[in-house]
């Protein structure tokens, strides 16, 4: 099977495109990370003294919250790919 070769500056636009790719996944990552966990984990019991549409914010993170971040953080993923897929040419045509 024949492997394919790139030019050196296709192999630096690939580097640059990893590196930016990744770049956004650990800030998305950090995001949902700290939503998920360490709000609705770690500080519940602080945010239970706030209400949120009739529930306790605590409760209604870890339940409601988290799910609609992850979803959120998701159309973000999307949104920034496919910018990032257009900055570097690679995008679907």
């Amino acid at each position: 099977m024949k492997t394919p070769s790139f030019s050196f500056d296709e192999n630096i636009n690939l580097r640059q495109y990893w590196q930016r790719n990744l770049r956004v996944l650990a800030i998305l990552l950090g995001l949902w990370f700290t939503f998920s966990c360490v709000l609705s984990i770690f500080f519940a019991k602080q945010l239970n003294a706030i209400k949120f549409a009739g529930f306790k914010l605590g409760f209604w993170l870890a339940q409601q919250g988290s799910i609609y971040v992850f979803i959120i953080l998701i159309v973000i993923y999307v949104w920034q790919m496919n910018k990032l897929d257009k900055e570097f040419d690679v995008d679907e045509k």
